[in-house]
């Protein structure tokens, strides 16, 4: 089984080789989708590397905890995090959405056994989630699931209807993180359907929310430990993010969330990670 990394600055670094990663790929790519993947960096990594049980020897162990990657169109940022724990080398990552490559701009499950769920239309991944949820209560299994979902994707229906089923039987072995970057692809979340007030909404459906900075490290290691301990209820970790974090240009930048890096901004990128 992986093994648990807690010191706060070591899952830092990683989280910081990670958006390295995640520019390579799209620039080696020539398109993707950098906002959304660097903003859910720390909180990838914080599950990956920090809180999920996993072996990267046996993708498929059936105690695994699983992680599903409901906004699928940030799966680079899952991709580095699998190639930086050891499922594949990370020299293939450069192979982002080529012809063949089991590393598709959205995820493909029966490509790579790192992947739990084929994602990408949005609002379906909660769903998925909750059935795995479902099942490992049903086996009496140990696992634990996670997703990651985006903002603009909770305008979709299907996220509610999951909401309100794993409220009503207290899926207390779901944890979902909702990346709050406030971005989509035609604008800003406010502008375009507002979510507010996400929290109270989230509690409405029965749900144990916490609210977290996420890109605080040691902040979301406690919230989800205390996601672990909450008996009863799922449990929402609203993470309050920056769309394009950790490369200046891209910070809170809309036009960011669906273009690939030219070979000079790759460079400055990269040199502002390095610094």
């Amino acid at each position: 089984m992986f093994d648990s990394i807690h010191d706060p600055k070591k899952l830092a670094e990683i989280a910081c080789e990670i958006r390295k990663d995640i520019i390579e790929m799209l620039y080696e790519a020539g398109s993707g989708h950098p906002g959304g993947s660097l903003s859910a960096a720390d909180i990838v990594t914080t599950l990956c590397f920090s809180i999920m049980r996993h072996d990267p020897k046996q993708p498929l162990w059936p105690e695994r905890d699983r992680l599903i990657m409901s906004k699928g169109h940030a799966i680079p940022v899952w991709y580095a995090a699998l190639a930086n724990a050891g499922y594949l080398e990370r020299k293939e990552l450069v192979d982002l959405r080529k012809l063949g490559s089991r590393l598709q701009g959205h995820p493909d499950r029966v490509r790579f056994p790192g992947i739990e769920a084929s994602t990408g239309s949005l609002g379906q991944g909660l769903s998925i989630a909750l059935g795995m949820a479902m099942a490992s209560k049903m086996d009496g299994a140990p696992y634990r699931v996670y997703t990651v979902m985006g903002d603009g994707e909770c305008q979709e229906g299907q996220i509610w209807e999951a909401a309100m089923a794993a409220g009503k039987f207290g899926m207390d072995t779901l944890c979902a993180t909702l990346d709050y970057n406030k971005g989509q692809i035609d604008g800003f979340v406010k502008d375009v359907m507002p979510l507010e007030p996400v929290a109270d909404k989230w509690r409405a459906f029965h749900w144990h929310v916490i609210e977290v900075n996420g890109h605080d490290i040691p902040a979301l290691q406690a919230a989800y430990k205390e996601a672990t301990q909450t008996k009863g209820k799922p449990t929402l970790v609203l993470a309050d993010t920056i769309k394009g974090k950790g490369v200046d240009f891209m910070e809170n930048e809309i036009g960011w969330h669906g273009k690939a890096p030219s070979q000079e901004e790759r460079d400055r990128a990269i040199a502002g990670l390095s610094a």
